[in-house]
């Protein structure tokens, strides 16, 4: 028999759910309403499912849990951005930012509680990883900024970045469950290919996407183009260093087809010169990349980085527009409430 007690709901299937029913002597079909209201209406209590019985309400409290996360605190910015911090029942904070434009609403979301990644320009991976987020945890983070984004601004979110703190690729497990509710019409119902799964580079990870044959687009965190440089700010170079990320993200591409974007954050004299656009230049030709989202830096206050010149990054977009790259310059937002690119942290949890 299954066991239930204290075990979170979120956790079964629909069969294993049925299964549960079962042995009450109940109706199959109760399985798939709780479900219904678990995923679909997001019940956030056994209360609120409201066309069970009483009795079957309390059953279901006495035998399982129904944890959720909840919103902490909420900043707005003048630009719009809304930055929320969640609240987990075992008392972490992580947080999410949802970002408005008119064609599109975005949510960026974090897969860990903290980083073990230690990138030397995110205020992030000055933390410490306390654990990863469970996929209902992740699942919940989408509801709750899509409900913001309902309140705030009348539309749905329209896409969905793995952005936040951690390493997507490093909660495997659990992002890809994430995803699959979010993309199921049993859930959020929202199509893969307005996701985004971001990653600072696990070769071996990208590879089982590939595998999996996964069908969301793909971001890999460059910031620097060639190894001495990525090791310095990015220490998972060590290990995955960029001949082994080109390959992974070919394996990738010929694995799915799906949509590949190299992120490039410009330092201040240390990646930002023609020398360096010309490595950035060699690389985006190994791999069939859709764009390269040039990104102007956020400091922080644990890290010794700039942002350069406007002169200076004006240069390097022109030259690699120049050189038929497909590049993009992203202007940060929520920069004011520390919600932009690489600021998310948690100051009281530094």
């Amino acid at each position: 028999m299954l066991k239930t007690a204290n075990k979170n709901i979120r956790q079964l299937s629909l069969s294993e759910l049925e299964q549960y029913f079962e042995t009450l002597g109940e109706k199959k079909f109760r399985a798939k309403q709780v479900y219904e209201w678990l995923w679909l209406k997001q019940a956030h209590s056994f209360e609120a499912m409201t066309n069970l019985s009483k009795e079957l309400r309390i059953k279901l409290a006495e035998n399982f849990s129904l944890p959720a996360i909840k919103v902490d605190a909420t900043q707005y910015s003048a630009d719009g951005t809304i930055k929320s911090r969640f609240r987990t029942t075992d008392g972490h904070l992580v947080e999410g930012v949802l970002i408005p434009t008119d064609e599109r609403k975005t949510a960026c979301v974090s897969s860990q509680i903290g980083c073990s990644l230690s990138c030397k320009f995110c205020a992030t991976g000055y933390m410490d990883r306390k654990r990863n987020l469970e996929f209902d945890e992740i699942y919940d983070e989408v509801v709750l900024i899509n409900q913001q984004s309902e309140r705030v601004y009348n539309k749905k979110l329209s896409n969905i970045v793995f952005m936040g703190m951690g390493e997507p690729l490093l909660n495997y497990k659990n992002v890809m469950h994430a995803i699959e509710r979010i993309t199921s019409p049993e859930g959020l119902g929202m199509s893969p290919r307005r996701i985004t799964v971001s990653t600072a580079g696990v070769a071996k990870m990208i590879k089982q996407l590939g595998d999996d044959k996964v069908r969301f687009k793909l971001a890999l965190s460059l910031h620097a183009a060639n190894d001495a440089k990525r090791n310095e700010i990015m220490p998972i170079n060590e290990t995955n260093n960029l001949k082994a990320l080109i390959e992974a993200l070919n394996y990738f591409y010929q694995k799915t087809e799906n949509e590949i974007t190299f992120e490039y954050i410009l330092f201040k004299d240390f990646n930002d010169s023609i020398k360096d656009a010309d490595e950035l230049i060699k690389i985006y030709r190994q791999v069939p990349a859709d764009l390269v989202n040039i990104i102007e830096y956020n400091p922080i206050d644990a890290a010794r980085f700039e942002k350069p010149e406007e002169d200076t990054v004006n240069q390097f977009m022109n030259y690699l527009e120049r050189h038929r790259v497909n590049a993009r310059l992203r202007r940060s937002r929520g920069k004011d409430i520390d919600a932009a690119c690489g600021q998310l942290a948690n100051k009281d949890q530094l």
